[in-house]
């Protein structure tokens, strides 16, 4: 019994001295491979290519804060069609699944019309919203029961403009809660001294409610 306890010892520590011998001398950059997923919570993903590497091959991915007045629109557009393509995707499973009964997949295809139509008032909205007063640009966004317009301008946003906004929202997608607020033009951000810097919106204060 002693023998059979000396040898499994022996055994071990040789296991021990193997592999503390692998470890010393294996490169460093072998035990990298595994990335906290929890690091990325709450965080926006910002997409990169090829162009954003450096010479390591390591992408260099800048801060989604340090995105420019005149991209945030772009940006968040982006992410609001990724988000709705992929609801569509699940929802496009849903009808070409056999499992799925005639009402489920006639729900879904009540969805798919429905995110259709809200994108293409949406879009809509913005082009007139901007004919009206020539803004730099406008974002609508349209949810179940409320819509928030931002709109890019030089200077603040009077309040007579805000009313007009909400008024045309109603119109056109009818008597919904309107967020109206305002984002600074990028020339507007650099001849105050990049005061608004770090806050992608100022809210105007102007609300409609049911």
């Amino acid at each position: 019994m002693l023998k059979k306890q000396t040898v499994w010892l022996l055994t071990m520590l040789s296991l021990m001295i193997v592999l503390s011998v692998y470890y010393m001398t294996s490169p460093d950059n072998e035990d990298l491979a595994y990335i906290n997923e929890g690091q990325g919570n709450g965080n926006e993903a910002v997409p990169t290519d090829s162009d954003t590497t450096d010479s390591d091959g390591n992408a260099e991915v800048d801060d989604i804060s340090n995105v420019g007045q005149d991209q945030l629109f772009t940006t968040i557009r982006m992410e609001l069609q990724d988000e709705r393509d992929m609801e569509k995707e699940r929802l496009t499973d849903i009808v070409a699944s056999s499992s799925s009964t005639p009402a489920e997949k006639d729900k879904a295809l009540e969805a798919i019309d429905s995110i259709e139509d809200r994108s293409s008032k949406e879009k809509i909205l913005e082009e007139s919203i901007i004919a009206s007063a020539n803004y730099e640009d406008v974002l609508v966004r349209s949810e179940e029961d409320s819509v928030t317009v931002q709109v890019k301008v030089e200077e603040s946003l009077p309040k007579s403009d805000a009313v007009s906004i909400i008024q045309m929202v109603k119109d056109e997608l009818g008597d919904k809660k309107v967020n109206v607020s305002y984002v600074p033009s990028e020339t507007q951000a650099e001849t105050e001294n990049n005061e608004t810097e770090g806050s992608e919106t100022e809210n105007t204060e102007t609300e409609s409610n049911q």
